[in-house]
């Protein structure tokens, strides 16, 4: 039998390794690898269109004539498929889910057919009267150009044509809920199914959060923020990034900086460089061109290229998770990011790109409010 390289074989250890270390012992919370084995008391739920509230016993209930799919199912009736999806009208917003706790979202997905950046996810936990999470659904699953991407990563993945996956733990001890709203013109169709536990909730477990931003054009000399007025105890855990750039060039020599727990002039932690940040290196080419890249951590999955027509500009989405190195605070944290390029006689171009991202982060409830989500002309890509 061929042997194993050696590294290889480190490498499956520590995988392995990881993951029953990173598995907490909470009843049904946080499931790896390492406690798959386990038996547990937690009770597993689905609310899907074919069961709205996830109740037990009370899936694929919907009869012909008020389901969604009911002229297609008109010949086997109820069982079959008879309500697999719902439709949103223009200025709706549809309540995806509604839960009493405790417990933890532990899986979504979905495929929205409309406009993503008009299509706008929000999270409720614990009764608040203002969201955790508020992003267009496009730019949740780091696919936010409104064109599809292959995303192949721990917590995130999208696969084909246009299903979008997310694995990030959520927990709430009170109740959560989840909408969607439609902001666009025309009626958008969506299929989901949100997979949780109804289980017992940990006294140090966050709440999850998720903020979308967007700066168009970035003002000369400016730098981009990815979040800022973050109020409480928890971790950063990722971002994603659509960055659109405006001139010719190459255009991330930007360092990243975290300012957290009363920073002011100066960061705590400063990256290197915007490729690096996102794990890559020398902009992200081999042999003259970029190369799109998706890993469990960090990726580029997307680069959109001109087409020699109306698509003048290259655009590019990346995402990081921190999943193994949360960056940790107990008071506040602003975290914001350089956009620059090259000019002449080897000095760094401030530039005045088309960037918007999203930051993802646990903390401790009350959460400090969001800025106001920008309004249906100002998120419109074009």
């Amino acid at each position: 039998m061929k042997k194993r390289p050696v590294i290889a074989v480190v490498i499956t250890l520590c995988f392995l390794l990881t993951a029953t270390v990173i598995a907490e012992d909470y009843d049904g919370l946080n499931m790896s690898l390492g406690n798959l084995s386990r038996l547990s008391k937690a009770k597993s739920r689905s609310i899907s269109p074919e069961n709205f509230t996830g109740e037990k016993g009370k899936a694929g209930m919907a009869t012909v004539g008020e389901g969604s799919a009911s002229d297609a199912a008109r010949d086997l009736g109820q069982g079959w498929k008879v309500n697999p999806y719902i439709r949103i009208e223009p200025g709706e917003t549809f309540t995806l889910a509604e839960i009493d706790g405790p417990g933890a979202i532990q899986q979504i997905w979905m495929t929205p057919a409309g406009t993503w950046r008009y299509m706008i996810l929000r999270f409720y936990w614990d009764g608040e009267k203002e969201p955790s999470v508020e992003c267009p659904v496009g730019d949740f699953f780091a696919c936010g150009w409104g064109q599809y991407a292959h995303v192949n990563s721990l917590p995130v993945c999208v696969n084909p044509g246009s299903a979008f996956n997310c694995y990030w733990e959520m927990p709430f001890r009170k109740s959560c809920r989840i909408t969607m709203e439609n902001i666009a013109e025309k009626q958008a169709t969506l299929y989901y199914q949100i997979n949780y536990t109804l289980t017992d909730v940990p006294d140090d477990a966050a709440y999850f959060h998720a903020q979308f931003r967007r700066t168009n054009p970035l003002p000369y000399k400016d730098v981009y923020t990815i979040v800022d007025g973050i109020k409480g105890w928890g971790q950063f855990v990722g971002c994603y990034m659509c960055w659109g750039v405006n001139n010719n060039g190459w255009w991330g020599e930007g360092e990243i900086k975290f300012f957290m727990d009363g920073d002011s002039k100066f960061p705590t932690i400063c990256g290197t460089g915007t490729e690096d940040y996102f794990c890559g290196s020398y902009c992200f080419r081999v042999n003259g061109h970029y190369v799109e890249y998706s890993t469990a951590y960090a990726g580029m999955p997307q680069v959109i290229r001109p087409d020699g027509e109306y698509s003048a500009n290259t655009r590019f989405g990346l995402y990081r998770w921190h999943i193994m190195d949360p960056i940790r605070f107990e008071k506040d944290l602003k975290v914001n990011i350089q956009a620059l390029g090259w000019r002449s006689g080897g000095r760094y171009l401030p530039l005045q790109d088309d960037i918007s991202s999203v930051a993802f982060w646990y903390q401790t409830e009350p959460h400090a409010p969001f800025p106001k989500l920008p309004d249906k002309d100002y998120l419109e890509i074009q």
